[in-house]
């Protein structure tokens, strides 16, 4: 049977034309959908003379190039090369040289009659040939280049990494030893000195405090930038850029200029201005545009005093600025001139709202215009330089300071899955992102109608053209502050599932990415950087991400409350995957009261997202044999007295230090307690499918954290932590 064109087109671009959803069922992909995905990919697809047009480009562009852009290698293994020569040229030999990362060259040749034919082909009647050149196999780790030029002709260089083929294991994991940690939303801690959001200097308190009850890591959000212009983008996992920090967790009276500038300290000490604070910190939710107001005011004043005192003095300080500004390079300084465009034109008015708004001629971040206005507003753009200069240091002193006070891991990082339409990761790199498109997710158990991010999706020929460096960027910058770092959806690696604009989420497909580079360069870094890998495969996981994650010894991420056998009961914890972080509910999950206590369906009843009263009473349904379920699983590990014909008790200090302490006990190499938990919260962090009808990214925590770790309670259910990653039943005794 003769193959359709389309599929045919649609396969080279790496785009699904059926998939399994979350029951097993297979779905065919609409050609609709296929052709929206193409045509903006830029791949005419719109007839049938299209597609034979667009294969016939495809092709040919492919059989043209004499190397790949990049070609990534395990180390300890012969690179493969693959070389394209026509035939016509009657080519016999070919030379290579290796330049490698620290600039030595290695060089070589080999005749091609003795290399393996890999594939022939023909583009308009013309013969090509693809070898396999394999290069030595004792090359260095790292970022290389490769250049090759056959005896008749044909040349071509591409970027050669040699990666690991295991990420980053923790000294003390190897050790057999099982730890733990406490998860927060940086932006939601409580204390006497913050400015009405947590920031840096919680973060340490929260490091000083925890430390020394034998809290191993500190699991924080993603505190990538959001739009310092506009402090109502509040959620971090639809972040204006990846690559750089969120400025607002600066500790403003940790900043070296605070403590020398006489004027600033008094406007800040003053009494009106620390009514203003006591203000912020009061509400049950952050008080972004207020929060905002102040600090950047402020900061604006330190940037005048750094400027005075250390810029045109040039002092060591300078110089510290100007080494991170050149060590950071072309990123950071398009996200700074982005962020004072950003600034720039919202105040002009409430049509601006990210780059996709601007003029034309400041769309391109190459354009003359953009050029002009970082020259005429350098200090501006230094400005928002200097800002990412004190965010990193702030965090890396967090981090250090957690080593030092015993924390074998320390920060437990996140990254999220893209980034926002109109911020400046998409902004800096337009041909990278595609605006034809979001991501999403298809329909499941948790949302029937699928779901759309919002977020724009990468364009994987692109990013291999671009050699994967904006991947290789991303993933250094958001573990050089960390020692381990989790993936939102880590399938993204693999597959993302794609929404053409203009249609449901349902009417998507999945788009698929290079799973071996990429996760190979993940394993490099992670090397690099001694810096464990968490995936996050909750969901539909293919089972080529299961397999690759296993190879490369990525963190499986296992929630206590969807551990559950085939009959409903919850896996013993001698059934949990050791190399996994468990957890027992997260940001995107009802918190473990909010969970026993069913408040979450009520919530997302009250929010009307359940499809039908039916659906709904299926939810509780579930939830009313989860509960016993629980119990049960608490008595079996001697956690928990009781019978079924007890009935359920109240939620309780007790009761959580129970379920606790049963994920202590669990074969997980990281055991992670959310702080809401620790103080019996019922309010969520998040509620999917919400924008504005619940308080998203905006809820404190109840008690500032000096309060939390004052309590008995909370210290009782820390030691029951302890004792139950040491594997003792903390009741025994």
């Amino acid at each position: 049977m003769k193959k359709d064109p389309l599929d045919q087109l649609a396969k080279r671009y790496g785009i699904a034309a059926s998939y399994y959803d979350f029951r097993g069922d297979p779905h065919d992909v609409s050609r609709e959908t296929r052709i929206a995905i193409l045509n903006g990919l830029g791949v005419d697809a719109c007839d049938a003379v299209a597609v034979e047009t667009a294969i016939h480009a495809a092709d040919t562009s492919r059989w043209m190039k004499t190397l790949p852009p990049v070609v990534v290698a395990s180390s300890g293994k012969a690179p493969a090369v693959p070389i394209a020569v026509a035939a016509d040229l009657n080519a016999k030999q070919v030379q290579w040289t290796i330049t490698l990362e620290d600039g030595q060259q290695r060089e070589g040749k080999a005749s091609l009659k003795d290399l393996r034919v890999d594939e022939r082909g023909a583009v308009d009647g013309r013969k090509f040939v693809r070898y396999q050149l394999n290069l030595p196999d004792d090359l260095p780790l790292g970022y290389h280049r490769v250049a090759i030029a056959v005896d008749t002709g044909p040349s071509g260089d591409a970027r050669l990494i040699i990666a690991p083929e295991r990420c980053h294991e923790p000294h003390v994991i190897a050790e057999g030893k099982r730890v733990w940690g406490i998860a927060v939303q940086l932006y939601s801690l409580r204390s006497a000195s913050n400015w009405g959001i947590g920031d840096f200097r919680d973060l340490r308190e929260l490091i000083s405090l925890s430390a020394p009850l034998g809290c191993s890591l500190i699991g924080l959000n993603p505190l990538h930038a959001l739009m310092p212009a506009d402090p109502t983008q509040i959620s971090p996992y639809s972040p204006s850029s990846r690559q750089f920090l969120n400025v607002l967790y600066i500790s403003v009276s940790d900043v070296p200029e605070y403590a020398d500038c006489a004027p600033v300290r008094e406007r800040v000490e003053s009494a009106a201005f620390q009514r203003e604070l006591a203000k912020l910190r009061e509400p049950k939710n952050v008080d972004y545009p207020g929060v905002a107001r102040l600090k950047f005011e402020v900061l604006r004043e330190l940037y005048a005093h750094f400027r005075t005192v250390h810029l045109q003095a040039q002092t060591e300080r300078a110089n510290a600025f100007r080494s991170y500004i050149e060590a950071r390079g072309e990123p950071l300084q398009l996200h700074a001139i982005y962020d004072a465009l950003d600034a720039h034109f919202r105040l002009q008015g409430p049509q601006y709202w990210g780059w996709p708004s601007w003029s034309e001629e400041y769309r391109d971040p190459l354009s003359t215009a953009v050029n002009r206005f970082a020259r005429e507003c350098q200090e501006e753009v230094e400005y928002y330089l200097w800002l990412q200069w004190l965010a990193e240091e702030q965090l890396l002193g967090a981090q250090q300071l957690a080593r030092a006070s015993g924390m074998s891991i320390g920060l437990y990082g996140d990254v999220a899955v893209g980034a926002n339409p109109g911020g400046s990761e998409t902004w800096a790199n337009r041909h990278l992102y595609l605006q034809t498109a979001s991501v999403g997710a298809p329909p499941d158990a948790l949302a029937l109608k699928g779901q759309d991010w919002g977020i724009p999706p990468q364009n994987p020929v692109e990013l291999r053209a671009q050699e994967y460096q904006p991947f290789i960027v991303m993933v250094r910058n958001n573990m050089r502050c960390v020692a381990a770092l989790r993936f939102d959806h880590v399938m993204t690696l693999f597959r993302l599932w794609w929404v053409p604009r203009g249609m449901t989420s349902a009417e998507g497909t999945y788009v698929h990415y290079p799973l071996s580079d990429l996760i190979s360069i993940l394993a490099l870094e992670s090397a690099r950087r001694h810096c464990a890998v968490i995936g996050e495969d909750l969901g539909t996981v293919p089972d080529e991400v299961r397999v690759a994650m296993e190879h490369y010894e990525l963190n499986h991420y296992k929630v206590l409350l969807f551990e559950t056998q085939a009959d409903g009961s919850f896996k013993a914890p001698s059934q949990y995957v050791k190399s996994s972080l468990a957890t027992v509910t997260t940001h995107d999950l009802p918190t473990l009261r909010g969970w026993w206590e069913s408040e979450d369906i009520a919530l997302r009843s009250s929010l009307n997202l359940y499809p039908s009263v039916a659906v709904r009473d299926s939810v509780q349904e579930a939830r009313d044999r989860e509960l016993p379920a629980m119990m049960s699983a608490l008595v079996k590990e001697g956690l928990w007295h009781w019978q079924p014909s007890d009935g359920l008790p109240d939620y309780s200090p007790a009761l959580a230090r129970a379920i606790q302490a049963y994920l202590g006990l669990s074969q997980a190499n990281f055991a992670m307690l959310q702080i809401e938990d620790l103080v019996g919260m019922t309010d969520p962090v998040n509620v999917p499918g919400t924008y504005n009808e619940h308080a998203n990214w905006q809820r404190k925590v109840s008690l500032d954290t000096r309060s939390i770790f004052d309590r008995a309670d909370v210290r009782d259910m820390l030691e029951a932590m302890n004792r139950a990653r040491r594997g003792e039943n903390p009741n025994a005794g």
